[in-house]
């Protein structure tokens, strides 16, 4: 069974929206989509899952403390502070924290607004 099959569902996982900003004033084209920040805090053992896509969900994720292992195509890669990673529509994927401290990361992305 490959790691993203035995993703397990979401614990552990602490999400604050730090930020949005409405596009469709900013960018023609952009209707009913929000550029969001978010601060995710990860406690020791939690999961950030089960797998999931990131198809209209473009972003970019930076590591502020702690490692997180990212899961993807059979793959797990740890990222530490100061490190982080592109989610394209190809990103496939769910997060851990193998770790003995809170693993804490900014994520920007695009979404739809709620």
């Amino acid at each position: 069974m490959s790691n993203q099959q035995a993703a397990p569902e979401t614990k552990g996982v602490t999400v604050e929206v730090l930020s949005t900003v409405d596009l469709a004033s900013e960018i023609e084209g952009m209707e009913g989509r929000q550029l969001r920040t978010r601060m995710v805090t990860i406690e020791p053992g939690g999961v950030f899952g089960p797998i999931h896509d990131h198809v209209g969900r473009p972003g970019t994720v930076y590591i502020l403390q702690g490692t997180i292992t990212d899961h993807r195509n059979g793959v797990a890669t740890d990222y530490g502070p100061g490190v982080g990673w592109p989610e394209d529509r190809n990103t496939t994927h769910w997060l851990e924290n193998r770790g003995t401290v809170p693993a804490v990361e900014i994520s920007v992305d695009i979404v739809m607004k709620e």
